[in-house]
């Protein structure tokens, strides 16, 4: 995990938001991690293709959550994938 991590910088998925407001993320290399607290029934988008919503959360503060959108390769993929999964 040091090896990944090195050069990275750890944001909280909790402080996601603030850190998007106050930083230009853009220009560091960053990594969060998150735990699916949520997982909505896939969806069909407007064009019949099918997508997934998940909730994540750190598990820091049960409050703030970021909504993942999973569509196409990725969809197919993981939408299988359990709550509780880090």
């Amino acid at each position: 995990m040091d090896r990944k991590m090195a050069n990275r910088k750890l944001i909280r998925l909790s402080q996601l938001k603030n850190r998007l407001a106050t930083e230009n993320l853009e220009e560091i290399d960053w990594v969060t991690f998150g735990v699916i607290v949520k997982k909505v029934t896939p969806q069909s988008a407007n064009n019949g293709r099918t997508f997934s919503i998940w909730r994540l959360n750190d598990l820091r503060d049960l409050s703030e959550c970021v909504s993942l959108f999973l569509f196409g390769e990725v969809h197919k993929e993981h939408w299988k994938t359990d709550q509780g999964t880090v």
